[in-house]
């Protein structure tokens, strides 16, 4: 399990600022790649998406169907939207069973692969924001 993490323990967390619904700026100063993300959408030990969600991934088999499908993200949010979605689901929906993606602190029942660690680094949420943000149908 440490070497599905060790992009995500190898830089402190960055400050970024919520503007109500978003976090406008990227957390690299840069947008990430879209490959690298859907890469690790698809992928059941690194960002876990398709335990819950579905979406435009035919190749991939049991997709979940707890949350909203990935399917038409980035028509429905902006990219700072996605960005806070994935950073810190609660600060949208405080009773969601999302996972904090980018956050450590406040958190409880953390397994021990993730304690004091992000689940994705800040390159990887990146990476993560532009590949949904290219899902538009």
């Amino acid at each position: 399990m440490a070497a599905l993490l060790s992009s995500a323990t190898a830089q402190p967390l960055v400050k970024y600022v919520v503007t109500g619904d978003a976090i406008p700026d990227s957390l690299t100063g840069s947008p990430g790649d879209a490959a690298r993300g859907r890469a690790i959408v698809t992928n059941r030990q690194k960002g876990l998406c398709l335990l819950c969600h579905t979406g435009p991934f035919a190749e991939e088999r049991f997709q979940g169907d707890l949350a909203p499908s990935l399917a038409g993200a980035g028509s429905r949010w902006t990219e700072g939207q996605l960005r806070l979605r994935i950073v810190d689901s609660r600060r949208v929906t405080p009773s969601t069973i999302m996972p904090s993606y980018y956050r450590i602190d406040g958190l409880t029942r953390v397994g021990a692969a993730w304690r004091d660690r992000p689940v994705l680094s800040a390159a990887e949420i990146e990476d993560v924001v532009a590949f949904l943000k290219t899902l538009r149908e």
